[in-house]
């Protein structure tokens, strides 16, 4: 039965080295990119968001060593940069938390944080969060997954922020390489209660729900057969490694993305190194 205070994927999280060199990274490649948060010192780290409709992605770096982000310092240590964790929707975090409990997972929060946030007429608000953790070690394809409740949804979907010269729209599909496919989809299925399903090509997608993007689980092999011309360098054999956008005009995407864009297989595509360890796919809405 499937998590009724989760419901489907809010957002994915990529880990950079240099925060604001990455956002100037993924201007260039034709999004707009929020002004600079910055979280708690407990939390150490900043973020800026690629704010889609109903998703979005974050670009987080470490702004400050701590105790609370050193799994992502481990990250960026083993893997370099990319897709660290993806987080779902959450309508109420302390009774997701509750749900995965009785599911035999013991969850981590939930937690209440905030950011400031500069809105466009200048005024300083907050954005404000509740989020619970599945166990860290719970790691589908090497990829954390958590749940996020936004308590003020209207200093993060800001619609200035949400227009971007690329076209992007939507998450459709976040891919995960694997070994393993079928093992890290169905350990991802447990995990919230979703039915893999195994395509044509060997790939396994687990659905996340609602109407948002689904995980997709394949092969390194796999993936460089789906975009040939595409170079796959510096993606892990496990992991996170990329993103597939709807967009409303692929010709703009491929004009905004400039010298960076391959297209291959009807889509154009962004190599993980042009976009900090993460493979960006663009295909019609």
């Amino acid at each position: 039965m499937a998590l009724k205070n989760v419901i489907g994927i809010d957002h994915a999280v990529v880990m950079v080295k240099d925060l604001d060199k990455a956002a100037e990274n993924w201007k260039r490649l034709g999004f707009t990119v929020s002004p600079r948060g910055t979280h708690s010192a407990k939390m150490g780290s900043g973020n800026y968001t690629i704010m889609l409709d109903p998703d979005y992605m974050e670009l987080l770096g470490v702004l400050a060593e701590t105790e609370h982000n050193a799994p992502a310092r481990a990250f960026l240590a083993k893997r370099g940069e990319g897709i660290e964790r993806v987080a779902f929707t959450a309508v109420d975090s302390a009774a997701g938390a509750e749900e995965i409990r009785a599911r035999g997972f013991e969850p981590v929060g939930p937690t209440d944080f905030e950011r400031p946030v500069t809105m466009p007429d200048g005024s300083l608000s907050a954005a404000k969060f509740r989020i619970f953790q599945w166990p860290i070690a719970e790691a589908p394809g090497g990829v954390r997954i958590f749940a996020c409740q936004h308590k003020t949804r209207e200093t993060v979907w800001i619609p200035e922020l949400m227009k971007h010269a690329n076209g992007a729209k939507r998450l459709k599909q976040i891919l995960i390489v694997s070994a393993e496919p079928a093992k890290d989809a169905a350990h991802l299925g447990r995990l919230i209660d979703r039915d893999a399903k195994a395509g044509a090509d060997g790939a396994v997608a687990v659905p996340s729900g609602s109407d948002r993007a689904d995980f997709v689980f394949l092969t390194k092999d796999q993936l460089a057969r789906r975009y040939p011309e595409v170079s796959l360098a510096g993606l892990p054999e496990r992991g996170g490694a990329g993103l597939v956008l709807a967009t409303s005009d692929l010709a703009a995407a491929e004009k905004a993305a400039g010298s960076s864009a391959v297209r291959s297989d009807g889509a154009v595509c962004v190599t993980p190194a042009a976009a900090n360890g993460t493979l960006l796919v663009f295909v019609g809405a």
